[in-house]
């Protein structure tokens, strides 16, 4: 005998994974009166139920899919064989194992709505310390939780707005914003049809958004502006200034960061005059996954606090005098009322903002702000270089850790690092046009000196 077919004699039982034993469907057939399934399903016309049939092998073990996946998957390209310069929105940074460890107790994985403050301490406690944790690196008063991402959060900050100042009509959208914020943005807002999007465009050789356009569009209607910091092309936006244009026509100013490690060296949005600060807290301890799950923020002013979406966990005292926390504001369908909502979102992400908490907490105020200093460094760096391998920045405005290369052809580009084994950047083109020739690149703390030796050898290729 062959050992193929030893093999094939072995049984090995499949793991079972229907919840009813045989004797409890005999007890169900009984119960309704059909003597078998194949009874229970009679009325249903004969040639339906034979193309119905679902044919299928015989099941395998749990050991043997698992191999057979296994296998599936060594046929695919794992990111972890290339040298990442990828950013434009989602980005890589060294995750400590403590985060991991600590956000895989049981505990913890199985976070939900904390609805019962006496049963649910713990992730109470957890939501409060990420709105504080969020709460300074804006520079406002108070943060809130269960935002899905930074897009989303973009969007329910224009709601918002709206909310405050329900006869104001025109928002300005600074082009220079991630296009997956601007479409939801729109898509919220395509429910309000008294509310115009002025999408304003960038200047073309600084990259931040054009003041003289926003000054054009700061009419007696503008209801808020909304700007990335830094934006879609690693500009630090002049928020300031945009903040001061908002406020003398009566409108509010939005921040949105989709790198908020950025905040740990920048002037806070608060400090600048940002009435509402939103954005994406990935880079805070949550992995690359396919895009996601993020865990986006929110911030605002205290004068605002009862139009803010989402839940708001506070800091108060039990019968025994402890510390405790509860929901303090819950203005969503879940709690109150669906005509009076602030929003209509119903999860929450506790469990990525504990991650974020956790990563946080472990670097501190000062680590924080040297590895934004070594995100900058290296970023630089790696902009001077390609510099001297003939390849120069597309955008000049100051920018944290990614900027735009102006590249002969960004298809080639890619390609021809990829075969040195590099994911060189974000071609820009399909999104902005006028930026065909722009290649978006972004080095953090994960990329080493031979990394950018090896994307500035592929640009030299095409340059």
């Amino acid at each position: 005998m062959s050992g193929e077919e030893h093999w094939n004699k072995i049984k090995i039982k499949p793991m079972r994974f229907l919840p009813q034993t045989d004797n409890e469907i005999a007890e169900m057939l009984a119960a309704v009166g059909a003597a078998s399934i194949d009874d229970l399903i009679a009325h249903v016309p004969a040639q339906l139920r034979e193309s119905a049939a679902i044919k299928l092998p015989a099941g395998l073990s749990e050991a043997q899919v698992a191999a057979e996946l296994q296998a599936l998957a060594k046929r695919n390209s794992g990111a972890d064989r290339f040298r990442s310069f990828l950013g434009g929105g989602y980005y890589r940074h060294y995750i400590p194992a403590a985060v991991r460890a600590i956000t895989a107790r049981a505990e913890f994985a199985t976070s939900y709505t904390p609805y019962q403050p006496e049963a649910s301490q713990g992730t109470l406690q957890a939501i409060f310390e990420f709105q504080t944790l969020i709460a300074q690196l804006t520079g406002l008063d108070v943060a809130n939780a269960s935002m899905y991402d930074g897009a989303s959060a973009a969007a329910e900050a224009v709601l918002m707005a709206h909310r405050i100042s329900p006869r104001r009509g025109v928002v300005a959208l600074a082009r220079g914003l991630w296009p997956d914020y601007r479409l939801a943005i729109r898509t919220y807002l395509s429910a309000f049809p008294d509310v115009e999007i002025r999408e304003i465009p960038f200047d073309g050789n600084q990259g931040s958004v054009s003041i003289d356009a926003l000054r054009a569009a700061a009419g007696e209607k503008l209801l808020c502006i909304v700007t990335g910091y830094p934006n879609m092309f690693g500009i630090v936006e002049p928020l300031e200034t945009i903040s001061t244009l908002a406020h003398q026509a009566g409108a509010l100013s939005i921040s949105a960061t989709a790198e908020p490690l950025a905040l740990a060296m920048l002037k806070s949005p608060g400090e600048l005059g940002v009435d509402i600060a939103v954005g994406e807290a990935q880079s805070f301890g949550l992995p690359l996954q396919f895009g996601g799950p993020g865990a986006g923020f929110f911030a605002a002013r205290t004068a605002h606090l009862r139009q803010m979406p989402g839940r708001l966990v506070g800091e108060t005292r039990d019968r025994e005098g402890r510390r405790a926390f509860c929901l303090t504001l819950a203005t969503r369908e879940q709690h109150i009322r669906r005509e009076r909502a602030t929003s209509n979102i119903c999860t929450n992400h506790s469990l990525c903002a504990l991650a974020a908490a956790v990563y946080l907490s472990m670097f501190g105020g000062r680590g924080l702000r040297e590895l934004a200093e070594r995100n900058v460094e290296i970023a630089h760096y790696t902009a001077d270089r390609l510099a001297s391998a003939g390849i120069q920045r597309r955008l000049s405005g100051p920018f944290f850790n990614e900027f735009v290369a102006a590249v002969g052809s960004p298809a080639n580009a890619i390609q021809a690092a990829e075969r040195r084994g590099v994911l060189a950047g974000v071609p820009l083109g399909r999104d902005y046009p006028e930026l065909g020739n722009g290649l978006l690149i972004c080095a953090t703390e994960m990329n080493q000196p031979a990394d950018i030796d090896l994307l500035c050898d592929a640009m030299r290729e095409v340059a």
